[in-house]
């Protein structure tokens, strides 16, 4: 049988011995599922925060509220700091943040439907990539999860410098 992302991950973490934690906003939990569907997640896991409004992005991860109003919750910064909160609620050695527009309504012509920004914090940088999905709502967000376990993956994995 193959082994999942998800799987490889938390194989990852545990040999790494890092814990992880999440901000999640357009995948409404969705990593988090991926992750527990692991058993034994509980060693590597400590938890997430799903911040869909900006009141919880602000509360709750401390996103600074200019940050949301000059650049909006789906930016580059928004994710950063998503990811940041979440390591100051966790104290996790790593965290994963996800900001996205899932659709079908609230796009832009600057912010298009499928605009996602993925954060991902560590004890040896930051990195947050952007990403434009095609598909439907449920599409946007398993590739938005896709990636961000991607992410984690390769930083693990030693890819990412």
């Amino acid at each position: 049988m193959d082994t999942t992302l998800e799987q490889r991950v938390g194989e990852l973490l545990r040999g790494h011995k890092l814990k992880l934690g999440a901000a999640e906003s357009c995948t409404g939990g969705l990593i988090s599922h991926r992750i527990t569907n692991v058993p034994g997640s509980s060693d590597y896991f400590l938890g997430a925060i799903v911040s869909y409004s900006n009141s919880a992005k602000e509360y709750m991860l401390g996103v600074p509220t200019a940050i949301l109003m000059a650049y909006g919750a789906v930016s580059e910064l928004t994710a950063r700091h998503m990811a940041r909160g979440a390591k100051g609620v966790f104290q996790a050695d790593v965290t994963l943040a996800v900001t996205g527009i899932a659709g079908p309504g609230g796009g832009t012509a600057d912010k298009p439907v499928g605009l996602t920004y993925i954060a991902l914090l560590t004890p040896t940088g930051e990195w947050c990539e952007r990403h434009v999905w095609s598909g439907d709502r449920l599409a946007v967000k398993e590739q938005s999860a896709e990636a961000a376990l991607d992410l984690l993956r390769r930083y693990l994995e030693g890819e990412l410098t």
